[in-house]
């Protein structure tokens, strides 16, 4: 094999080849339903204002609409284009002005380089100032796990009726509530799951809010009195970075999740020979489903001891379980943990947490309220400093995706697992693998056309997959409703919440509030002013009135239709934009004398396998300009192959992440300007990663960054007004102009269909709170990665992204951030034929060690050094395969060759 040091262009190029066994992500972890929603847990209700519920939305003026957002205020959080950069010629995207964000570093002094081990599963390098780990529940709060427990009955004379609510009213209509605790034709089972949602009233909500506000600004004064300011700033700031991702929605209060369960008791004594009894947990924790067993005991001890005292046992019980040491994790480091089944992946924080509960009950002077004041102020043990009784007894998870606590409720131990990582949109227990095959079996074998068609709906034409139909009609905010005649309400109330997880990806909002699991007729008049509602109902009247919904999807067929009622779309400027402009071949060539919409077909475009990435479509699937037929059949293919609930949703995670990115392209290329991309400021006059040593005022060091012996960042050799143009660009990365015009063309009426909706306005704002925490601001990292991936790059080229790269990401928090993109990154099209729907872990990474230039190899195997010394990274490290390893350890034997005492003069 030549030699790694030369500039030889056929080792490069061999290389890239020859490295394809070098790395391997982690594959998706195995089939699993415990995950959810992120919510906050119920507050204690103010003592003179008794809250109030309902099914329903309120029409509060917190409310977010497409109304109470004009143009103006989205001005703030858009880029403006310009494709006259010089990079948009490689990788046809607008390129930024970046913000000052110095990340250098010094190639062969700060960070000592030594060899891996046999696996390179090395454990976290000792933080020079380890931060305390917060919980998500700290034992200190007040908050409940459960707010109440409700019982209703079928009266044969009244009706249904609620007999007991505990600890006090609900409030709002108490009948409601008890007729949707007996969902319609539930006598005829032994037993019924139904889930629902209640909308605590604003008032109420924002009493709460100004509590918050008042007792985070006396726990900074106490802080100040206590000269903790200047020590604590930092905690601090990592702890706003933490709320950031749990703030409320920003349409209205927390939902309150309602699992409800129904018996059916057979009695001769009564009339019509039957009891129907229902009992409800209402809580503000999405990951209701983990109350099952606790309901299915409680239920059975009520038919025997219906009484008060019934639930009031209950709510104690499940209000005395204990999850206070699970850790609380920022969205990046969800993100990984959710894409990898890594069982002991973040388990340094759990060690930490343990550690600190473990402190804090050895000073005994600490008062309750100290501890319920300055939670961050508990001290950090290394882990190694666990006393191993203790650890064992405090409980270290077998896998951190889930943490393990018991409920103690009629002499029972209930034992009860709580997802650690939470996602958007995601409530209770469902199955997507359930969902696409129920309507994805019908289609494969006995396909229907849609008629009607409709631009946001039917992307592919009339034969598009149902599925595509259903995610398009969510996203472009559609009223939908799933009917299951003579099917228990639990199936389509399980349809709906995957539904919701489904268009949502993890990543959008805006769905579950305005979703209704179950109802039924004598509701239609509220539903129908709810604005793109997602419903699921038993009655089979609601599908022969069809002006009552947009798309109906029948679980008991398998069909979906499209109304004939349903509100036409009207032609927009991004439509007319890509309708009037004859279309590009993938060369870049317009043909004469073509032009339109129709006209795409013929450009010759080998789209990425559409928003799932992957290979190029041919033989049936060569006119799938958006790439949702060879998505679905990618997706049906994992199915077949049982590659797990998670690997399906990361699939969907992957389709929406990049159509969000579509969508930012779309606006930058016809507007001019994209909300869904925040632009640094650019007036400032350094680089945002090669920053001048000698520039004044440059002082953003923090505690974890690499130094040198006078406590500031190195300095690199770049020039700050010399910015190479591979690395200021941002956005999805298209090979050719023309694949990048017949791509957007393609999905132009989707996107224009999304931009009016409760979910893209929501993506907006979630994504201005991420930047504002987001660790590398002035870089786009995904775009970079992606270039690596999907460009064929020169070796200068390549070298400026591999050095951006490694200088931008110096501390444990960019390195997530980088883990992130990788295992969330481009998909591998020769593996995308029923890929599980991975990421390509560092295998991109890692290709820059066998970069021609010397400089570029260095700084990649230092990147490569902070990433095996990252609690996360390391396992990352662990996936790299064999011909990585001797690569890495190959370039640092050469570096410490090149830099030994008497190599010169040895090489004279």
């Amino acid at each position: 094999m030549p030699c790694p040091d030369c500039d030889c262009e056929a080792f490069w190029l061999t290389a890239q080849w020859a490295a394809q066994g070098m790395a391997t992500v982690s594959p998706m972890r195995p089939n699993t339903n415990s995950t959810g929603t992120s919510s906050n847990a119920s507050r204690t209700p103010h003592p003179l204002h008794r809250p109030s519920l309902s099914s329903f939305p309120s029409s509060s003026k917190r409310s977010v609409s497409h109304s109470t957002l004009n143009n103006n205020d989205l001005a703030l959080n858009t880029t403006r284009s310009s494709g006259s950069h010089p990079s948009s010629a490689h990788s046809y995207h607008s390129s930024l002005s970046a913000s000052q964000h110095p990340h250098d570093y010094d190639h062969g002094h700060q960070y000592p380089v030594s060899p891996a081990n046999g696996h390179g599963n090395i454990r976290p390098r000792a933080s020079r100032r380890q931060r305390p780990v917060r919980s998500q529940y700290p034992a200190t709060s007040d908050e409940k796990h459960v707010e109440y427990i409700l019982v209703a009955s079928f009266d044969i004379d009244r009706g249904s009726i609620m007999e007991h609510q505990y600890p006090g009213p609900v409030g709002g209509d108490e009948h409601m509530l008890a007729e949707l605790m007996l969902p319609d034709q539930t006598h005829l089972r032994s037993q019924d799951w139904t889930v629902f949602f209640l909308h605590k009233d604003a008032a109420a909500e924002e009493e709460d809010e100004e509590d918050g506000l008042t007792a985070k600004k006396r726990r900074r004064r106490q802080r100040s009195e206590a000269g903790q300011a200047s020590a604590g700033a930092e905690d601090e700031d990592e702890e706003d970075e933490d709320s950031s991702d749990d703030e409320g929605p920003v349409d209205g209060p927390p939902l309150v999740y309602v699992l409800n369960l129904v018996n059916t008791k057979q009695d001769n004594t009564v009339k019509r020979g039957a009891v129907v009894k229902a009992m409800a947990i209402c809580t503000r924790h999405s990951f209701l489903h983990i109350y099952k067993p606790l309901l299915l005991i409680a239920l059975e001890q009520y038919f025997a001891n219906p009484h008060m005292d019934t639930l009031a046992e209950l709510y104690h019980a499940v209000n005395s379980m204990d999850l206070s040491l699970m850790p609380k994790l920022n969205a990046f480091e969800r993100f990984i943990l959710q894409s990898s089944d890594t069982k002991d992946l973040f388990i340094e924080k759990f060690e930490a947490i343990i550690a600190q509960q473990m402190a804090a009950n050895d000073r005994p002077s600490l008062s309750h309220k100290e501890s319920k004041d300055d939670t961050t102020a508990l001290p950090t043990l290394s882990p190694k400093d666990i006393n191993q009784p203790l650890a064992r007894r405090y409980g270290l998870p077998r896998d951190t995706h889930e943490f393990e606590s018991v409920v103690n409720y009629a002499n029972i131990p209930v034992p009860i697992k709580v997802p650690t990582a939470l996602s958007p949109e995601t409530v209770g227990d469902f199955s997507l693998i359930k969902l696409i095959t129920t309507f994805s079996t019908p289609h494969s074998t006995s396909p229907v056309a849609f008629a009607p068609t409709h631009p946001h709906l039917t992307t592919n034409g009339s034969m598009t997959h149902p599925i595509i139909v259903l995610l398009n009609a969510m996203l472009t905010q559609k009223r939908v409703i799933f009917m299951g005649h003579n099917l228990p309400s639990s199936e389509v109330a399980e349809a709906v919440l995957g539904a919701c997880a489904l268009a949502s990806g993890g990543m959008l909002r805006g769905f579950t509030r305005h979703a209704f699991p179950y109802t039924d007729l004598t509701k239609i008049d509220d539903l129908l002013k709810v604005p793109g509602f997602i419903a699921g109902v038993t009655n089979p009247a609601f599908a022969f009135r069809n002006e009552w919904w947009d798309v109906l999807c029948d679980l008991s067929t398998g069909r979906v239709k499209i109304s004939s009622k349903i509100e036409q779309a009207p032609l927009t400027e991004g439509v007319a934009f890509f309708h009037n402009q004859p279309p590009a071949s993938a060369g870049g060539y317009h043909a004469p004398g073509t032009g339109g919409m129709s006209a795409l077909a013929h450009a010759g475009a080998s789209l990425s396998a559409g928003l799932g990435g992957g290979a190029a479509p041919t033989g049936a699937t060569g006119g799938d300009l958006t790439g949702d037929a060879a998505f679905m059949q990618s997706v049906i293919k994992a199915i077949e192959e049982r590659h797990g609930e998670n690997a399906i949703r990361s699939k969907f995670r992957k389709w929406v992440l990049k159509f969000t990115r579509l969508a930012a392209a779309f606006e930058e290329t016809v507007y001019g300007a994209s909300a869904l991309h925040i632009q640094p400021s650019p007036k400032l006059h350094n680089s945002p990663f090669f920053v001048n040593a000698d520039s004044p005022g440059v002082s953003n060091t923090t505690a974890d960054s690499p130094v040198d012996t006078d406590g500031a960042r190195k300095a690199s050799q770049f020039d700050a007004d010399h910015l190479p143009p591979e690395v200021t660009g941002h956005g999805y990365v298209w090979p050719t102009p023309g694949l990048k015009s017949a791509e957007l063309a393609a999905n132009a009426t989707r996107i224009e269909g999304w931009r009016n909706t409760r979910s893209y306005y929501n993506c907006v704002q979630d994504l201005a709170g991420l930047y504002i925490h987001r660790p590398v601001k002035s870089l786009d990292l995904q775009h970079l990665h992606d270039k690596l991936a999907k460009l064929r790059l020169g070796h200068e080229p390549a070298a400026n992204i591999y050095l951006a790269l490694c200088a931008a990401v110096q501390t444990d928090s960019e390195i997530c951030q980088l883990l992130a993109v990788c295992i969330g990154g481009t998909w591998d099209h020769r593996q995308q034929a029923g890929s599980v729907g991975q990421g390509s872990g560092l295998f991109y990474l890692a290709m820059g060690l066998l970069h021609p230039r010397v400089e570029v190899r260095e700084s990649v195997a230092d990147l490569l050094t902070r990433i095996q010394e990252h609690e996360a990274g390391r396992h990352f490290w662990a996936g790299v395969g064999r011909f990585g390893r001797v690569a890495f350890e190959r370039v640092l034997a050469g570096r410490e060759a090149r830099l030994a005492p008497g190599a010169a003069e040895g090489g004279e």
